[in-house]
């Protein structure tokens, strides 16, 4: 049996009423990665940043399922002594976040899913990341720049690379390198959760693969109370490309009662 982890997290306190905002980062993230989302959400919200395991400041571990996730998130739910939460996940994170309702119902009052659906990805997308990652562990590199020019000769995308980098401390990353090669067919892989119908907004970007119309079934049979909103014109890191329209989908989403 796989056991909670403690958690690092980031607590931005408010002294207002409104329930907490729980953000989740995605794969190769951490902690700051919603930062744009959680500045402005921290004027209602008192707002809880996390590193999931193996990921950031947070342990390290052999298994990195949603099930294991879910359970984290829970223990740091309990820690806190929160009943319920606001929880906002991307990527990765939002399929944490989505996991987390299948073992805690009634902790979970709204949910936000950034960029991707409740479905079993079987398209490998990192295959490329992994072996530049890889090259800079095996050449033990410590210094940024010397990472970033190696690192492009596998990636095209400047802003992977400075993305990535954002993980990349004194020769070391701050994700478990090894174990997301192993357990990657479980990050992109999905367990279906029992329908949680509660409040449930899903915001994609517009070019992005990640949540297409042929998943719609899938996403209301698990989240049937779900409405969708799209960015159009953004990736996968919609967040980050139009944060002011994401942010405005999410006020929208939690001004409604």
């Amino acid at each position: 049996m796989n056991f909670a982890m403690k958690l690092h997290y980031q607590l931005l306190a408010t002294e207002s009423a409104a329930l907490p905002v729980v953000l989740i980062h995605g794969l190769f993230g951490n902690l700051d990665n919603l930062g744009v989302l959680a500045r402005d959400l921290n004027q209602q919200h008192s707002v809880i940043k996390v590193d999931l395991r193996n990921h950031g400041l947070s342990p390290r571990s052999a298994v990195m399922t949603y099930p294991e996730m879910a359970q984290d998130l829970l223990a740091l739910l309990d820690e806190l002594q929160l009943e319920k939460a606001i929880v906002i996940g991307h990527s990765m994170g939002g399929k944490a976040a989505m996991a987390l309702t299948a073992i805690a119902p009634q902790r979970v009052e709204k949910l936000i899913v950034i960029d991707v659906a409740p479905v079993d990805y079987r398209t490998r997308r990192h295959d490329e990341i992994f072996a530049a990652l890889t090259a800079v562990s095996a050449a033990g590199i410590t210094q940024r720049q010397q990472a970033a020019e190696l690192m492009r000769g596998y990636l095209q995308e400047e802003g992977v690379i400075q993305f990535l980098l954002k993980s990349f401390h004194q020769g070391e990353w701050r994700f478990n390198l090894p174990v997301l090669i192993d357990q990657y067919e479980n990050v992109t892989g999905w367990q279906e959760v029992p329908a949680w119908p509660h409040p449930t907004l899903f915001i994609r970007g517009g070019l992005s693969p990640y949540v297409q119309d042929s998943y719609r079934e899938d996403i209301a049979r698990q989240f049937p109370q779900a409405r969708a909103h799209v960015v159009a014109g953004t990736g996968h890191w919609v967040h980050a490309e139009k944060p002011e329209a994401v942010l405005r989908a999410i006020h929208r989403f939690l001004d409604e009662a």
